[in-house]
């Protein structure tokens, strides 16, 4: 969070694996960014230059420009609520997509990763071998759908460099 400003124009969406227990995510950021960190709720809209936290035991979709939650749809296993929400992207965001896969376990995500490009989105995948869980990364390479791969210090600065670069 430290490599992006906090007027970048985008707005960042954090969609992690957490079943059971309490993201704090929303709590720990603030101290790596200037940039507003939000606990997602029903509707909340979708702003720049904010950073959104997915809460525990939810899918998350977009409509209308704003956040919906549902009951996680895949409750016993590995979750896949990466890939609920990027395809739920593809079908309802009409803005530019960057999508970033960085370390965890499985595959979640991956299947999404296509249909993100097919939009003309950007994906990113963190190098295997910095990640301290590579299972995910490395499903995300491997589908072929990825444009970069990147150490995490320098995914924000393409991050800026794509933004820079719009059309």
């Amino acid at each position: 969070m430290g490599h992006l400003p906090a007027n970048l124009g985008v707005a960042v969406v954090i969609v992690n694996h957490l079943r059971i227990v309490a993201t704090q995510l929303h709590e720990i950021l603030p101290r790596y960014t200037t940039m507003p960190v939000e606990l997602i709720t029903d509707g909340l809209d979708i702003r720049p230059n904010h950073v959104f936290i997915i809460p525990s035991q939810r899918d998350l979709h977009v409509c209308e420009g704003g956040f919906r939650l549902e009951p996680i749809s895949k409750p016993r296993g590995w979750p896949d609520v990466i890939t609920v929400f990027l395809q739920s992207l593809t079908q309802n965001w009409k803005g530019r997509i960057i999508a970033v896969i960085v370390s965890g376990y499985d595959g979640d995500g991956t299947a999404a990763l296509c249909g993100i490009r097919e939009m003309g989105g950007i994906t990113i995948a963190q190098q295997p071998d910095t990640a301290k869980q590579p299972d995910m990364p490395v499903s995300a390479i491997e589908s072929g759908c990825i444009d970069y791969v990147l150490a995490p210090e320098a995914i924000g600065a393409k991050i800026r460099e794509i933004n820079e670069c719009k059309d």
